[in-house]
């Protein structure tokens, strides 16, 4: 029998994701919770758009309204313990400042996904205006960071360029994603902190299909949330979250015909995630 727990001001660590809903179970929440449960962090969920997809295509999506975001922020934040937050699909506006009101009010270390995909002029504008300057951190793709900066980003040394220019934009570290590719190799990806460079290189993994990809930068800044909810600096948190991401590729659970999912691995890969130093601002 286990004993009662006594009244204490030690919690239990979790975290909080704030995104869609992914009816595959591939992306979105459902990626993020099972990778806070992964790590051992108590997961909650705002959810912020129903997304009727499988791993390979999208059909419909629904959004939720602001208000109802905003409750449940509000409804979550009103007995849980949780300082560690995480963004990933937020539509509208209205949404992305009733997000980062949130985060600022409640004094949040947020972890943006920046989801630029789809997104339209208004859209693009409050993530830049609102979210993105109360994230700690923010992880974009090599588009996405494009998209953000207007500019075309085709090798390291213009990502590492637009890792700077978006700290010196927004003030939150950056991480700016290689791409993952089918038969793809060893990625190198850049990292800004307080205006230092770093590179973040990933061995290559052996992908067969799209679907084992599904996911990936949910997955990714799911860990990266984990780590920090469990107290680890910087760089353990992104050397673990992306060892998570790499081993949960490796072992993609076969769930259909043709259909690989990423899962929580069992192997530890992160002696083969390098981060290196680069120039200080």
């Amino acid at each position: 029998m286990f004993e009662k727990k006594e009244n204490s001001e030690v919690f239990y660590p979790s975290a909080l994701t704030i995104g869609a809903s992914d009816s595959s179970g591939g992306s979105g929440i459902q990626a993020d919770l099972r990778t806070f449960n992964a790590y051992g962090i108590y997961g909650c969920s705002v959810l912020t758009a129903v997304v009727a997809q499988n791993h390979y295509s999208t059909d419909k999506f629904m959004p939720v309204p602001g208000d109802v975001i905003a409750s449940q922020i509000d409804m979550v934040l009103q007995e849980i313990v949780v300082k560690f937050v995480k963004t990933g699909f937020l539509c509208g506006a209205e949404n992305l400042k009733a997000v980062a009101d949130a985060v600022k009010r409640r004094k949040l270390f947020l972890v943006c996904d920046s989801v630029v995909q789809n997104m339209n002029k208004d859209e693009l504008g409050a993530l830049c205006k609102n979210l993105l300057p109360v994230s700690k951190w923010t992880v974009v793709t090599v588009s996405e960071a494009a998209s953000l900066l207007g500019k075309k980003i085709t090798n390291i040394d213009l990502m590492k360029s637009a890792a700077l220019e978006i700290f010196e934009k927004y003030g939150c570290s950056v991480v700016v994603k290689a791409p993952w590719d089918v038969n793809s190799s060893a990625r190198t990806s850049a990292v800004c902190v307080k205006g230092e460079l770093f590179t973040l290189k990933t061995p290559a993994v052996d992908i067969e299909t799209s679907s084992e990809i599904h996911g990936a930068e949910c997955t990714f800044s799911a860990a990266l949330t984990a780590g920090f909810a469990m107290g680890l600096d910087w760089k353990n948190a992104l050397t673990d979250a992306e060892a998570f991401t790499t081993g949960s590729m490796r072992e993609a659970a076969r769930i259909g015909s043709d259909v690989f999912a990423m899962y929580p691995p069992t192997e530890d890969c992160r002696h083969e995630i390098k981060i290196s130093s680069g120039k200080k601002k």
